[in-house]
Parts: C-alpha cells; sequence; structure tokens
C-alpha cells in the first residue's frame, strides 16, 4: 500500500515576527512496516538556517530559523510512503501483565532497557494512584497483557466521547476521567497515565489517518489530519500499537511519523517568536492512497 500525504501549516500574525526557531515533526519515519520514499518540505519566507536531523527517539525534526522581520509563516510538506503490514498487528499469545511488568524492571536486554523509559512521568502523562485505580479492574492476576490493553481501548473509546472544544493538551489526566471528553491527544495520554501507573511501557505515537468519505460521496481535499495515538511494550514481541478515539489497532490506515514520552516530544511544529502579537493558524492535511 502506498501513500502520498501532503500537510500544509499557515500561520498570519497581527504584528511582525522579527526572529523565530521552530522544529517540525511532519516527516515519517521508517520502521518494520512502514519506508518513507520521497519528502519534501518549503518553508515561506525563505528560512535563514534550515537543517534535518534525528532525535534522541530517532524521529526525523527539520529545524528552521527566519530573522528578518515577516507576517505570514507557511510550512508545506509532502511525502510519500509505502506500508508493508507483513505480520500480525498483534500477538495471538502474550505474557501475562505483571510478568511483562517485572521483565522490564530487571531484564538487561537493550530493547528491554530502552522500553524502561517509558514507564516513567512526562510533562503530560504523569502516574497516579488515581489512574491505576481506573484502569486496574481490567488487569486482574494472570490476564495476557495485550488482552487487557485492547479492553482499555475499548474502554476508552465506548465511554469517552470525541469533542475538540473542552480540552488543551495540557488538561489534567483526571480532568479527561470527570468530563469523559476529549481529542485524541487526551484518550492517549490518557491510556498512557494509566499504564505507566502500573509500570507497563507506553509510549505516544504521533501520525497521520487516512479517513474515507461516505459511501457515494468524494473525498474533500484538507479533511484528512494528523492523528494520536500509544503503543505498549510487549517483551516477547515488542510494540503494540493501540488506536482508542477509532478502538483499533493501527495497520493500513496509520502512518507513523513519531514516537516520545508524549505530545511535547513530538508535536509536529513547535518553536519560539519574537513578537507576532495573536495569530491566526489553518491546518490541511491529504493522505491520499496511491
Amino acid at each position: 500500500m502506498k501513500y502520498r500525504i501532503s500537510h500544509r501549516t499557515h500561520y498570519v500574525y497581527s504584528e511582525p515576527v522579527t526572529l523565530c526557531h521552530n522544529q517540525a515533526y511532519l516527516f515519517p519515519r521508517n520502521t518494520n512496516t512502514q519506508q518513507c520514499c520521497h519528502r519534501h518540505m518549503e518553508v515561506t519566507p525563505q528560512p535563514t538556517t534550515q537543517s534535518l536531523h534525528k532525535d534522541f527517539f530517532g524521529n526525523h525534526v527539520s529545524y528552521f530559523s527566519i530573522d528578518y522581520p515577516h507576517t505570514a509563516l507557511t510550512v508545506e510538506t509532502s511525502c510519500e510512503i509505502e506500508l508493508h503490514p507483513e505480520r500480525e498487528a498483534y500477538p495471538t499469545a502474550s505474557v501475562v501483565w505483571e510478568e511483562a511488568r517485572d521483565r522490564i524492571h530487571h531484564s538487561r536486554e537493550e530493547e528491554t532497557l530502552d522500553a524502561r523509559q517509558y514507564t516513567y512521568d512526562s510533562p503530560l502523562a504523569r502516574t497516579d494512584p488515581a489512574l491505576a485505580a481506573f484502569v486496574r479492574p481490567l488487569f486482574p492476576t494472570g490476564r495476557p497483557l495485550i488482552e487487557a490493553v485492547r479492553e482499555f481501548m475499548e474502554k476508552i473509546f465506548t465511554e469517552f466521547t470525541y469533542d475538540p472544544n473542552v480540552t488543551t493538551v495540557s488538561t489534567p489526566l483526571l480532568e479527561v476521567i470527570e468530563s469523559k471528553r476529549g481529542v485524541c491527544q487526551d484518550f492517549a495520554h490518557l491510556a498512557i497515565g494509566c499504564l505507566r501507573s502500573l509500570q507497563i511501557p507506553t509510549r505516544y505515537v504521533s501520525g497521520y489517518i487516512e479517513t474515507l468519505p461516505p459511501p457515494g460521496q468524494e473525498k474533500l481535499e484538507g479533511t484528512d489530519a494528523t492523528h494520536a495515538w500509544f503503543s505498549v511494550y510487549e517483551p516477547n514481541w515488542g510494540w503494540v500499537d493501540f488506536d482508542p478515539t477509532n478502538n483499533t489497532i493501527p495497520q493500513i490506515q496509520h502512518i507513523v511519523t513519531a514516537w516520545g514520552r508524549d505530545y511535547s516530544d513530538v508535536s509536529p511544529i513547535k518553536g519560539v517568536i519574537f513578537g507576532g502579537g495573536s495569530n491566526k493558524l489553518d491546518v490541511s492535511v491529504d493522505v491520499k492512497r496511491l
């Protein structure tokens, strides 16, 4: 399966920006099931400095700065991706969750040591006894890890309502539980905070998802979106992705851009500006199946 992804971010400022430094996590990374065949970025106005590097987690990071006055900023990226879901989306047999937890904290294998960092608090996903209590009934003694996580994903999908007008990316997780509303970032952070509260390695995954129009209707341009889900480490298998917003195991319609501890590690565009006043933001995304 091959996709072409186009992403346009446009800022308009009420006052001139005299200097900006930005990092963009917009290029998909290569994994064992996806390969980035082509990528291109265009920034307007022309950056004074521009570079591409990999961060601590192995994600592609585009850095650019503009050191002269401007009242608008446009970042456009395009890339082509090949997806090769060559293995099952998740293991048919999984170790029990207590064994997975204990192995994470005693193993000295390189991959397991790397996964251990995702059991600790991060800026937007902090552990809490109340979060552990929220998820603990789904994790009785001896239950397979992946089976329990899949039911937890379904619980979030069933009990929570997608609502973009209630939360911000920094809304505390206990408030998300109380309101039972949020967006994909909230649901991913909620799962991460709850599972880390049980000492299960869980990371945040940022990417794109292909959306399909209703039967008989044409797909409109710009209607796709950036998306977020979470991934759990199973010691015998590796990382397994879960999308609580759609209650699905990500496969051919999910394209991974980056992963980290939470949204703050991999937000699509972040940076510092001097001046600018207020701003208006417009984002459009197209995920086209080739």
